[in-house]
């Protein structure tokens, strides 16, 4: 891996949000609450107001060379006003005051009552879990492609059946800001990697391809950790797609299955996850619905929603709500204990 390099005062400086402290356009507790009395002035529930400028990356390896390339920038403000269950939401790219007095005009209209101000706004310190010193998005570009170039030459070194390798990297750097007619003001930056390698193995007219990634809140300093290097994640690929080239075909009808770590979570997710959601409960649309206390799975079983992981992928100091990501137990030796909720 090549040794990352600090960055200049003029590269930190494009990372840093119009919003920002300091910003042509900053945002602080005093604008913030004006915006949000504004977004009541029509007698709304709660409102919000959401800033995100993110710049994001990705460089994509195919057939021994860098066959895409991309950067691009995501700017906006968005302010949002809850009224019983109906929701009115207004964004503007343009951060002009009047600009952000407009959308927070419109996402009042969903209300149609008294006025009320929002509370006194105040910064509210979060965690610190993901703090990057070098954020990869300001590092050059010839160390990633280097990064790729490394993951296709172990993969092809690793096993003579391999034909093809697809290697990607993608990145970004996050700043948000919220602040909440309840007066939570909070900003956080988030960065994310992201690097994967997919191989394909062919013999006797057979194919089967392999993946293997990761990537979390962390810079380039995620590839120094055992095992995660682009030629760690290339044989691996590798590994398995060789391995599946032997695989018989599963026979139909059910039948017990061992699940192994990792991507077997997602599974999980799909199959449970969703189904905890609290808006599909207060419907009275999941399988969950009204079983908090009661068993809804094998006592083998706990579920834990963990956003507080340092530098973890699904890691969060704050939400886009602005609450603090903490950890959550909703499945108990199979006894349910709560769901995943938003503000709503």
């Amino acid at each position: 891996m090549t040794t990352p390099l600090a960055p200049t005062s003029e590269q930190i400086d494009s990372l840093r949000a119009p919003f920002a402290p300091g910003g042509a356009y900053e945002i602080d507790p005093a604008r913030a609450q004006k915006l949000l009395s504004i977004a009541l002035s029509r007698g709304g529930d709660h409102a919000d107001l959401f800033a995100e400028f993110t710049v994001g990356a990705s460089m994509v390896l195919e057939e021994g060379i860098v066959k895409t390339a991309s950067r691009g920038v995501s700017l906006g403000v968005g302010v949002r006003v809850l009224r019983g269950y109906a929701t009115g939401y207004a964004y503007t790219e343009d951060l002009e005051w009047e600009s952000l007095v407009r959308a927070a005009e419109t996402a009042a209209r969903i209300a149609e009552g008294n006025a009320r101000d929002a509370a006194d706004v105040t910064p509210h310190v979060i965690a610190d879990r993901y703090r990057v010193l070098y954020p990869s998005i300001l590092q050059p570009g010839a160390g990633k492609r280097e990064l790729l170039l490394g993951a296709d030459k172990a993969a092809r070194a690793a096993d003579a059946r391999i034909q093809r390798v697809e290697a990607s990297l993608n990145e970004s750097y996050r700043e948000i800001l919220v602040a909440t007619s309840e007066g939570r003001f909070v900003r956080d930056v988030q960065p994310m990697i992201r690097f994967g390698v997919r191989s394909i193995a062919e013999q006797d007219g057979r194919r089967q391809a392999g993946s293997s990634g990761g990537g979390g809140r962390m810079g380039l300093d995620y590839f120094d950790q055992d095992g995660k290097t682009p030629e760690d994640h290339a044989r691996e690929s590798v590994r398995i797609a060789t391995a599946m080239l032997d695989a018989r075909e599963a026979p139909a009808g059910e039948m017990e299955v061992v699940l192994g770590p990792g991507d077997s979570g997602i599974l999980l997710h799909e199959a449970v996850g969703h189904g905890l959601e609290a808006d599909f409960n207060r419907k009275g649309v999941s399988n969950y619905s009204g079983r908090v206390g009661t068993p809804v799975a094998s006592e083998l079983c706990t579920v834990v929603d963990r956003g507080d992981i340092d530098h973890g992928r699904g890691s969060i100091n704050v939400d886009d709500e602005g609450n603090t990501g903490h950890s959550e137990t909703l499945i108990e030796k199979g006894i349910l204990r709560g769901y995943l909720h938003d503000t709503l």
